[in-house]
């Protein structure tokens, strides 16, 4: 086949056994993410979009695209296509008000106080948690470090800018508060106030590499990513993660997760939300 007369349109292109198997391998070398044979349609959708930028006839010819160094770049746009960005403000709201009426009401420190979003995705949770930090009479003495693999989300967090129909699940005080609807070329959407803004901090970070000056936490929001980790990977993650938590501050995992067999070193408060021993 002529790679330069493809029509996608009417061109079917099976995502083989072999190409999956490769695939996983790779997602998983470079990110950590497990995905199973089940993942097979998503992973085929979404990278096929990259195929037609490239003409290229099959997934192999892909594949030995992004084993190529000269190609850094595009192994960074199959991690972004491939992990799920699924996010919202105030999203598992239990955890918010357990940071504000417990963490927070018994914060007694002098110190800046330090959050750790580990899967900052697009922002709303890092701006979710800033606005009840601000709530909590901090008064700017807070940071919130927002992390992902994800490049394309993170620009998208440092901006803050959001369609309106983003807001729904932000607080009608807090949304007044602490929002501002944007106009002419930004009309129809929302921005967060830079108030809140310069104390976040967004970086490109894999939660597989080694931690490189973050200094240490208050409290880490690890929700919803150890469901990619296989056991061995979450195993490790926890292990760096535990490393730059204060003594008997703080991790919170997504309610479809826990530390059981994985960690001993936190006792459980409640589902998903654990006290690091010491």
């Amino acid at each position: 086949m002529d790679n330069e007369y493809i029509n996608y349109a009417t061109t079917t292109i099976n995502l083989t056994d072999k190409e999956l198997q490769q695939f996983q391998k790779l997602i998983y070398e470079w990110a950590g993410i497990h995905m199973s044979d089940a993942k097979r349609a998503l992973i085929s959708g979404r990278l096929l979009k990259r195929l037609r930028f490239y003409h290229l006839p099959n997934y192999q010819d892909y594949i030995n695209m992004i084993l190529d160094p000269q190609y850094k770049d595009e192994r960074q746009i199959m991690i972004n296509l491939l992990t799920t960005n699924e996010t919202y403000f105030f999203r598992e709201s239990q955890h918010l008000d357990y940071l504000r009426d417990h963490i927070l009401a018994n914060f007694k420190g002098n110190e800046i106080f330090r959050v750790w979003s580990a899967a900052a995705s697009s922002g709303q949770e890092a701006y979710s948690i800033a606005m009840i930090l601000e709530e909590a009479g901090l008064n700017g003495r807070w940071e919130i470090l927002g992390t992902d693999i994800n490049e394309t989300v993170l620009e998208k967090a440092k901006r803050g800018i959001y369609p309106l129909e983003a807001s729904e699940k932000i607080p009608e005080k807090l949304l007044k508060k602490y929002c501002l609807r944007g106009i002419n070329a930004e009309y129809g959407n929302f921005t967060v106030i830079d108030e809140l803004k310069k104390n976040i901090r967004f970086i490109k970070m894999n939660l597989n590499e080694p931690f490189t000056n973050i200094g240490a936490f208050d409290i880490v929001f690890l929700r919803n990513v150890m469901i990619y980790f296989d056991m061995e990977t979450k195993k490790s993650v926890i292990d760096r993660i535990t490393q730059v938590i204060k003594p008997h501050c703080y991790l919170i995992l997504g309610h479809s997760e826990n530390l059981n067999n994985i960690s001993k070193s936190y006792k459980t408060l409640l589902p998903t939300i654990y006290q690091k021993l010491d």
